[in-house]
């Protein structure tokens, strides 16, 4: 069956830096597109970052343009999401998302960015 597992949030400074990790099973990794998603509290869940089955096309929030990088290593079943100059507002669970049939989430990792 399809599991995604999100791993690598916790607690950070407000400036600092997390990179997430997403691994990936039970589906042809390297030919499915993957989407990052966030959810703050009280907020509705929102796109953050995709990135194409072969890692040469990625896309942004604006919100998050130029502070994170979206990645993937097919022969690690593991796609990524470095987050740089991290902000308050940047606090929420990360969720990713296999881009196959209806879609596939895994169960979110959280970020809480405060000093």
């Amino acid at each position: 069956q399809v599991q995604l597992v999100e791993s690598g949030g916790g607690l950070v400074q407000p400036g600092g830096s997390l990179r997430l990790s997403c691994a990936a099973s039970g589906f042809t990794f390297s030919s499915t597109a993957m989407r990052w998603y966030r959810q703050a509290p009280g907020k509705e869940r929102e796109f953050v970052a995709s990135i194409s089955s072969a890692g040469s096309s990625t896309n942004y929030v604006d919100s998050v343009k130029g502070r994170a990088i979206i990645s993937r290593d097919n022969a690690k079943n593991t796609v990524y999401l470095q987050l740089n100059s991290l902000k308050p507002e940047d606090t929420a669970v990360y969720y990713c998302k296999a881009q196959r049939g209806v879609g596939y989430w895994g169960q979110g990792t959280q970020v809480t960015v405060s000093s």
